[in-house]
């Protein structure tokens, strides 16, 4: 690890909840959540000029076929905590998708979505995900959280499709939200579901976010208590709609974009957080605190780094928070970057219940219920 990447994490660490305890918690993103739906869409992308090999979640990223969790699962099971509880991904998941069959029948007028189940009835290799998702939910590996509605800022999205722009067009005619992450008209891609430039879409959002909870209820048959925003980009009017449906923990990473807009200007202040910090609803933030991502920093050995994070987390006497986006673990577009991905996530396991034969296991919500108790310290 870098000095200036050690100081970080050394700071990152110093504020918060204490434990002795080896706690570890995977967190991992946008699970139902379209992205790139194919290699030969890809393909096709690339042929006329796009450079969706340079945005990693275009060039990796789908959703989650059987094989893809057919082998993720394999490599969890293979390990045990101290009280022989396996690793669990705490999949943060996005529980619709735009039906772009009856958005282009309204004439782009109208705004409708599907559940990703009915999603992934399309896909092909996909008809028996969910029921992979119950085998993992069923075996303490797989714990589905709340991410959001839908991955999409549906206002701006939908304005740039009656605008007829000519990459959002062309994305919705391959049934994709946006050719890039990083588009010249909104930084994140349409990404970034909870960002607000009025009071008004900030009620919208509310409303988005109270259905999506809903929605979530409804399909894995219980409430989600721990959220994170996308693109960790929200303010304390998103706390509060998931406050009212029983979200207490709230997931990110130390730094928080909170949108505003002033003198008719949209902007962003920077909020930080640590993990214990509570807001002013008494929700506890949950701040990751080690990387594994290699799909995203190119990392041939992105393993050894998410132990020296974890290495320092544990020094600090911190909870061990890992970051893992479900990009890192899909086949559909590169299976030879899925493959090397689990050789590392396997090798990292392996290491950390040898390294600290008393880890113990949990996921996010787990977690913010321990801190909750108040049995440990906060500094």
């Amino acid at each position: 690890m870098r000095v200036r990447n050690f100081l970080v994490s050394l700071l990152q660490n110093l504020p918060g909840w204490n434990t002795s305890r080896k706690i570890v918690v995977i967190e991992s993103d946008d699970w139902g959540s379209i992205r790139m739906p194919s290699r030969s869409v890809y393909d096709h992308l690339l042929a006329k000029g796009y450079k969706v090999d340079s945005d990693p979640f275009l060039k990796y990223d789908s959703l989650a076929g059987e094989s893809d969790l057919s082998n993720l699962f394999e490599v969890l099971v293979s390990y045990k905590d101290k009280n022989g509880s396996p690793p669990v991904i705490t999949a943060n998941t996005i529980v619709c998708n735009p039906d772009f069959a009856a958005i282009e029948k309204s004439g782009f007028q109208e705004y409708r979505y599907e559940p990703f189940t009915e999603t992934l009835k399309r896909y092909p290799a996909h008809a028996g995900s969910f029921e992979l998702w119950r085998s993992g939910m069923s075996s303490g590996i797989f714990y589905p959280q709340f991410h959001g509605r839908e991955h999409i800022n549906v206002s701006k999205w939908m304005m740039a499709l009656r605008s007829d722009v000519d990459m959002v067009r062309e994305a919705f005619r391959h049934g994709m939200i946006s050719i890039s992450s990083e588009s010249s008209g909104m930084k994140f891609g349409y990404m970034e579901a909870y960002d607000s430039f009025s009071v008004e879409e900030e009620m919208e959002k509310a409303g988005i976010i109270h259905d999506g909870l809903r929605i979530f209820e409804n399909i894995f048959g219980y409430a989600s208590r721990s959220f994170i925003s996308c693109c960790f980009i929200w303010n304390d009017k998103i706390e509060r709609a998931v406050n009212d449906k029983g979200v207490k923990y709230i997931q990110g990473i130390a730094r928080q974009l909170e949108p505003f807009c002033k003198d008719g200007k949209h902007n962003f202040n920077r909020r930080f957080h640590f993990t214990g910090q509570k807001n002013g609803l008494n929700q506890l933030y949950l701040v990751r605190n080690a990387y594994f991502e290699p799909s995203l920093s190119g990392n041939p050995d992105e393993a050894s780094y998410c132990l020296k994070r974890m290495e320092v987390a544990f020094k600090m006497k911190k909870p061990a928070i890992i970051s893992a986006h479900r990009l890192n673990f899909i086949g559909t577009i590169d299976q030879k970057n899925r493959d090397n991905n689990l050789r590392q996530f396997n090798r990292l396991l392996k290491e950390i219940t040898q390294r600290w034969p008393e880890v113990e296991f949990f996921t996010s919500d787990r977690l913010g219920e321990l801190m909750m108790k108040g049995k440990e310290k906060f500094y």
